[in-house]
């Protein structure tokens, strides 16, 4: 990554090996596992926890596999080091397309980051120099997600039973 982004992106990789594994793990964990607006699984932007969601996974999975590649260490393919490793390997229109798709949620970390101003904002600022501009449809849909926040599931919770038979406190 020539300029700017790729001094910050070296400079953050000399910062994480002088902290030591330890330290860059619980910062890794505190900025990715705290916060949900800071997730590197980029379906939950788009998608939430729908069965929708599903659907995205195994299309990944299928344009993974389609490429030769196969995640390792059951990582899910939304995973955005999985994707940048697909792009890097799989160069093309495959390539191109899953990023395209999965642009608004880069998009929507890499502003999370700098909201929580995680120095791996600075990661997402290089990737991102690499890309394309956003598209009118990709920044349309990431600003939409930022409004309103990723879909939730309402089909399938009403309870199972009658409420005639339902306990007191499910009603």
């Amino acid at each position: 990554v020539p300029g700017r982004a790729g001094r910050d992106l070296c400079r953050f990789l000399d910062l994480r090996a002088e902290f030591g594994r330890d330290r860059a793990q619980e910062e890794y964990v505190a900025t990715f596992d705290f916060h949900k607006r800071a997730s590197l699984h980029l379906s939950y932007f788009r998608d939430g926890d729908r069965r929708q969601r599903g659907a995205t996974l195994l299309g990944l999975k299928r344009r993974y596999r389609e490429a030769g590649l196969e995640l390792q260490g059951g990582e899910l393919p939304d995973y955005l080091p999985a994707i940048l490793e697909f792009a890097a390997l799989a160069p093309g229109e495959d390539a191109d397309a899953v990023l395209s798709r999965m642009r608004p949620g880069i998009e929507l970390l890499r502003a999370s980051l700098h909201d929580i101003d995680s120095p791996y904002a600075t990661v997402l600022d290089a990737v991102v120099s690499t890309l394309p501009a956003l598209s009118a449809e990709e920044l349309s849909e990431a600003r939409r997600i930022a409004r309103e926040g990723p879909p939730d599931e309402e089909v399938g919770l009403e309870p199972f039973a009658p409420p005639e038979v339902m306990p007191a406190a499910v009603r």
